[in-house]
């Protein structure tokens, strides 16, 4: 006979598993009381076997009506709106004034043996095709319950007999009443899981036809769904729901501390309501949580974890768990781990939420402390050793001034997206306040043992603070890794390149639909215009910095806005208007503050002409705008947006305004384009060139999801596709790293700046005596004598021609970020660079800033004869599975300043003039020798090419070469608008010229006896 492949099957193999390995027995479905929804046995049969006190005093009052006395007051405390089951099972319930608990679960530390036993009388059951309710015969597939109350469903299905997953959630949605007592939200079952063979999905809320299931798989090659099970054999894809997740201490552990209740408070016009939802932990959530904890428990304090979750992850409730983790963690030999967790975040609505989701693990006060105030409340927080601190970072630089050093204690800090919080002083600071006690010591006993000064020993902290601390763990979240975030918190993975501890990839989140492809709907504009010299002279102008002057005068042209206006005006109220059931907004991102003040006018002017009430806008900006073309008027953010009672909408009540259904399009410049969360946001107009983090972080204001919302449109005005994709690329799976930064360049930097003798070494010297010297010898002639250490070489710099100024600041700069990135990473012992980096920091506020040149402003020179807005293209940007474009470091090339160029106006209003593409002829090639030819004369590249490997060349050489063609536009300008205009196009010119000209140079080099052979392929 053949093996049974229906669906009863799959459900027998699932209580087979959990009842011989996964720590459950079989619940009697006979036993179950549908009108109370428990178990009743079960229950009293717990209750009695660990708390026999409690149970006979209530039997001594209650007698014969014990049993039905009990039951009932379970059931009062369970169908409370104030209590609920969730709060039953971890806090217990009153019952003639003794507390009877229904669960008991694992304590952080180790457990006596009184706790031991009872946290093993807790009883498990998995009940199949059980009647729950007494209104109707309908069966659930599976029942799980914690000694008697129900607190886990699940319908499965089976693709071989044509269902799936899909058909379990109809189910659910259709034919499970929210009604019946068993399904009440926050009443008994917790959570509702749709199972098949390959996906599982679940759901902490029935609503009928409303109710939202969410994805709980692992993820596949990068995506969503499940990979190939092949443990034992071969088995199901969703083995481990029921093998990793249900089983027995995993689920009491998710049981007891992690599913929560989140309550948030919106306003809707002028009442406040209370949404509540019912958290239970997403796979890639639990998973990575649970990961951490094991392997700080393991590894103990001292080390850096990097989570690279995609927006729409669920990072605030990971941030949350993970805090409550770690501030309760032991090891093995039941030490605590970490004294204090401190998050470091800007998020105001994340303290409030971790504060209320740890009060109903603990239902403790004072777990959990928000530094609000000042440096003195963090300084006292820390030194009281509040378990959970959430602070900024700007406010450790002076809690040792208020404080002192602190007692050695272990910290786990948190850190919410990583990349705008781990570089710069400040964090350095961070570290040299919670490690400042040992720092302290080591560099005292060095110094002792090796006979050096005070100030030395102050540049030894100074050292050490930078590096990784022995009492401090990193735990660092972001969507979008950059290099340097990779490299200070990844792991190093078996290319030896530093990579994320965990992955929630964007793919996988696409995949999912926890957020929208905001690149499904990208439509692209192109403007073309000719510019005519309106002046009878010709004059000589820089050609870098007019041409942005012009471009600048053409995008605040009001003809250009104006059309631009109207354009955008025009699709919201015909394309957006009506999306997210008619509550859609939009986003207009400008290129500078003075573009927002213009757009705003002009939206406002353009709907009051033509009548429009169904849109209103607003503008966000910081501080004051001057518009140069109306002197004397000055612009701000709270002035420009009026309400409909004429008052003005200040900066913090702005967000909340733009929620309401009175506005419809928000207009941006910086401002809100990161960290800004507004799910009805569904179309955003572009005109701003956007690229790498900047346009990923940008665009994904519209991934939010919210009910109704299918979809999200682009409009862009000023980018490429290409670019868009390219900028997306490594944040669609898992970002790599590239080439990485090579210490040996900061030595070439120091010898570079060294040679030049701009400062002296006695300077740097004295100067780091002074600034180095211990509080207890600090006198008030210190500053002097800092800024007279530092003057010579100013002095000596304005000596300099204005290339050679230029050059000398962009080493500096490269030398001071690339030691502060470099030191974070690497444990240098080299007390010379600590110096030197002290003492540029401080030379390079004092340089006078560089001759800028003349400041162009064409508004009489120049005027506009033709403009034409033309849409180019439209449909998707399609990101590539499988494909890695790596992140680089930072590297030390490419520094030079560019020489300005004079050329006459005329010319260069040609060159921006004709920038339009044709087809190629087989004569183009003489174009490209050309090009070639002076880039190989170019004195500059010469240099580069006889002193860089090709990779390190190829920085400077692509630079050089869009000033060649814009040179030599009117030789051939269907190249150059192509070379301008199409980076696919400009990628294969670049690779090819870049090995040409490379090759060229060198051979003559080498004939010539000026170079003997390639460097380093590695450096």
């Amino acid at each position: 006979m053949p093996v049974n492949h229906k669906e009863i099957a799959f459900e027998a193999a699932i209580e087979h598993h959990l009842t011989t390995a996964g720590g459950y027995v079989k619940g009697d479905r006979d036993g179950f009381d549908s009108h109370r929804a428990i178990f009743p046995a079960d229950v009293l049969a717990f209750i009695k076997a660990t708390q026999p006190d409690e149970w006979a005093y209530l039997e001594g009052i209650q007698k014969a009506k014990a049993e039905e006395t009990l039951l009932d007051d379970l059931c009062r405390a369970l169908d409370s709106e104030h209590e609920g089951c969730l709060s039953v099972l971890r806090h217990g319930f009153k019952c003639f004034g003794k507390l009877f608990h229904v669960a008991y679960f694992a304590p952080a530390s180790g457990m006596n043996p009184e706790t031991k036993k009872r946290y093993e009388a807790n009883r498990l059951t998995i009940t199949r095709q059980l009647k729950y309710s007494p209104k109707h015969n309908n069966t659930l597939d599976v029942t799980l319950a914690i000694n008697g109350i129900p607190v886990a469903t699940a319908e499965l299905k089976n693709p071989m007999t044509a269902q799936t997953w899909r058909h379990a959630v109809t189910q659910y949605k259709n034919d499970r009443d929210p009604g019946d007592l068993i399904f009440q939200f926050k009443h008994r079952a917790l959570v509702h899981f749709a199972v098949d063979t390959d996906e599982v999905y679940m759901t902490t809320r029935l609503s009928g036809s409303k109710t939202y299931f969410l994805p709980f798989n692992k993820g596949c090659g990068g995506g969503g769904g499940n990979p190939e099970n092949t443990s034992g054999g071969g088995g199901y894809k969703t083995a481990y729901l029921w093998e990793e997740v249900l089983e027995r201490h995993s689920f009491l552990d998710i049981l007891a501390r992690f599913i929560h209740l989140q309550i948030e408070e919106k306003k809707l016009g002028d009442k406040k309501v209370k949404k509540q939802t019912m958290i239970f932990p997403r796979y890639h959530q639990l998973d990575c949580v649970r990961e951490m904890v094991a392997d700080a428990r393991e590894r103990g304090v001292g080390n850096n974890y990097l989570v690279q979750h995609s927006a729409g992850s669920g990072k605030s409730n990971s941030i949350a768990w993970l805090a409550h983790r770690l501030s309760s963690l032991y090891d093995e030999q039941d030490e605590k781990v970490f004294d204090s967790v401190i998050v470091v975040t800007d998020r105001v609505v994340l303290d409030q939420q971790l504060q209320y989701t740890i009060y109903q693990f603990e239902h403790k006060q004072g777990v959990v402390e928000k530094i609000e105030i000042n440096s003195t409340q963090l300084a006292e927080a820390l030194g009281a050793g509040v378990p959970i601190i959430i602070t900024t970072l700007q406010k450790f630089p002076f809690v040792t001034e208020k404080i002192g050093d602190l007692p050695k204690k272990r910290y786990a800090v948190i850190v919410d997206e990583a990349h705008s919080s781990q570089g710069g002083e400040t964090a350095t600071e961070l570290k040299g306040v919670l490690a400042g006690a040992t720092i302290k010591e080591e560099a005292k006993a060095k110094a002792e043992a090796e006979g050096l000064p005070d100030y030395e020993e102050e540049i030894l902290k100074a050292m050490a603070k930078r590096g990784k601390q022995p009492n401090m763990s990193f735990f660092a979240f972001t969507a979008t890794p950059k290099y340097k975030t990779l490299e200070v918190f990844g792991q190093l993975g078996p290319d030896g390149k530093p990579r994320p501890f965990h992955l929630y990839s964007m793919r996988q989140a696409i995949d999912e639909g926890f957020i929208l492809d905001v690149l499904q709907n990208y439509t692209t504009y192109k403007t073309y215009y000719r510019l005519i010299k309106s002046i009878e002279d010709d004059p000589k102008v820089d050609k870098r910095k007019a041409a942005r002057a012009l471009a600048r005068f053409m995008s605040l042209h009001p003809h250009n806005i104006a059309q631009k206006t109207e354009v955008m005006v025009e699709h919201f109220r015909h394309f957006t208007l009506h999306k997210n059931g008619g509550k859609a907004k939009a986003m207009v991102v400008t290129s500078s503050r003075l573009h927002a003040v213009k757009y705003k006018q002009a939206f406002d002017k353009y709907i009051k002409e033509k009548g429009y009430t169904e849109i209103k806008t607003l503008v966000a900006f910081s501080g004051t705008v001057i518009d140069p073309d109306a002197p004397g008027v000055e612009y701000t953010e709270s002035a420009m947006n009026i309400d409909a009672q004429g008052k003005h909408i200040g900066q913090k009540e702005l967000p909340e305004r733009f929620a309401t259904e009175e506005y419809q399009v928000l207009l941006v410049a910086e401002k809100y384009q990161t960290g800004f969360d507004q799910p009805l946001l569904h179309t955003m107009y572009v005109d701003k060139r956007l690229a790498g983090i900047q346009a990923v972080q940008t665009l994904s204001r519209l991934n939010r999801t919210h009910p109704g919302k299918e979809d999200t449109f682009v409009l862009d005005f000023v980018n490429e596709p290409d670019e868009i994709l390219a900028a997306f690329q490594p944040y669609y799976e898992q970002t790599l790293v590239g080439e990485q930064a090579d210490p040996k360049q900061l030595y070439e930097l120091q010898a570079k700046l060294d040679a030049q003798q701009v400062y002296h070494k006695t300077e740097v010297d004295e100067f780091c005596r002074v600034f180095y010297k211990p509080k207890r010898n600090q006198t008030p002639t210190d500053h002097a004598r800092m800024n007279a250490c530092i003057d010579p070489a100013v002095g000596r710099f304005t000596e300099f021609d204005e290339e050679e100024r230029e050059e000398f600041r962009k080493t500096l700069t490269a030398f001071r970020n690339l030691y502060s990135f470099l030191s974070q990473v690497i444990p240098f012992q080299d007390t010379d660079l600590e110096k030197l980096y002290s003492y540029i920091r401080f030379l390079l506020t004092k340089l006078p800033k560089g001759d800028s040149g003349p400041v162009y402003h064409f508004d009489d020179d120049v005027s506009l004869k033709y403009y034409r807005l033309q849409k180019i293209g439209e449909g998707s940007i399609d990101l590539e599975a499988g494909k890695t474009e790596p992140v680089d470091g930072p590297t030390s090339v490419g520094t030079k300043a560019a020489h300005p160029d004079e050329i006459e106006l005329s010319q260069l209003i040609d060159i921006l003039n004709e920038r339009f593409g044709t087809e190629f002829k087989p004569g183009d090639q003489l174009f490209f020798e050309s090009i070639r030819e002076d880039a190989v004369a170019d004195d500059a590249l010469r240099q580069a090419a006889k002193a860089n490997t090709i990779e390190n060349f190829g920085y400077v050489f692509r630079k050089a070469l869009e000033g060649l063609f814009i040179d030599r536009m009117d030789q051939n300008e269907e190249i150059t608008a192509r070379y301008m205009n199409e980076e696919r196009f400009r990628e294969a010119v670049s690779q090819h010229l870049l090995k040409d000209v490379y090759d060229h140079i060198r051979d003559e080099a080498v004939t010539a006896g000026s170079i003997s052979e390639a460097p380093n392929q590695e450096g």
